[in-house]
Order: structure tokens, then sequence, then C-alpha cells
């Protein structure tokens, strides 16, 4: 199959198949004799697995090393092992970063009901969200320094 054939049953575009050939990180097509790149199924599923493992977060380092063990006859299996639990570790800490980022979301979406502006003092950044205990009802929800206590500590230099 040619190269759009390859790159439409592999999900890799044809431009990227181009650059994992330059980069040695899959081998050079064989051509015909008009120069067009052949691929059989074997370099198609290559490509399938190169396409997997972008979308897992694999560097393109890691996948040329996992491609020489897979390509190596003598290849430990132990060291494929290892470089997968590696990026299974990397994979887990990234989604426990990502569910801390949506919960400070949800509780500043859960906290943020007066819909009044977009400084509301009510209403603290998202990176300070984990810093601030909930807002109590009825109290206000004013500072407790007055505007002229804030230009006070801004003339000595302190932030407000």
């Amino acid at each position: 199959m040619n190269i759009g054939e390859a790159s439409a049953a592999s999900g890799v575009s044809a431009k990227m198949i181009r650059h994992y050939e330059s980069i040695g990180l899959v081998p050079a097509a064989d051509r015909t004799e008009a120069g067009y790149r052949m691929y059989d199924e074997a370099e198609v599923r290559t490509l399938r697995f190169v396409r997997h493992a972008r979308d897992l977060g694999f560097p393109l380092d890691e996948i040329g090393e996992i491609l020489g063990l897979w390509r190596d006859p003598n290849r430990a299996s132990a060291e494929v092992k290892r470089l997968a639990l590696e990026r299974v570790t990397a994979l887990e800490a990234k989604a426990a970063s990502l569910r801390a980022v949506a919960a400070a979301l949800h509780d500043l979406a859960k906290a943020c009901d007066c819909g009044r502006r977009p400084n509301c003092p009510d209403c603290p950044p998202p990176d300070e969200r984990a810093a601030v205990p909930p807002r109590r009802r009825g109290g206000g929800g004013r500072p407790t320094a007055g505007r002229g206590d804030r230009r006070r500590q801004e003339r000595a230099g302190r932030p407000g």
C-alpha cells in the first residue's frame, strides 16, 4: 500500500510517517521504481503502535527503545515491562494532577454563585482555592482589610 493508504490504515498522517522515517523511529519504506513509498501490513501495525504510544504520552525516544526491543529477538521482556511500568507511573501521577485541578475548578464553581463580575472579591483565583477555607454563609464575604488599609500597605511597599 502507498503512504496515503498506510496513513489511513494506521491513523498516522503521511507527514508524520515521513518524519518518523527521517528520525529512524521506523525503517525507511521500500520504494517503487517511480520512487513511491510502499508499506506492508507489518509496517502499518508498527505505525499504529507508534500512534497509540504517542496518544498515551510516550516520548519518541521511549517509543524507539520499545520498538528496538520489539525487533530484537534476543530481548529481555523484563526491559519492555520496566518501560511500560515507568510510563504507567507517570500517567497515574498526571491523572492525579488533573483530578486535583478538576476538583479546584469544581470548588470554585460551587463557591462562586454571585454572578456579579469577573474580579469578585469573594471568589479567589483558582490557584489560591486550595489555601482558602470554605466561605461561611451570612458573613458578608467582605475582606477584613478596608480600602484605606490596603492603600496604606501599598504605600508602605507591602502587598495588600
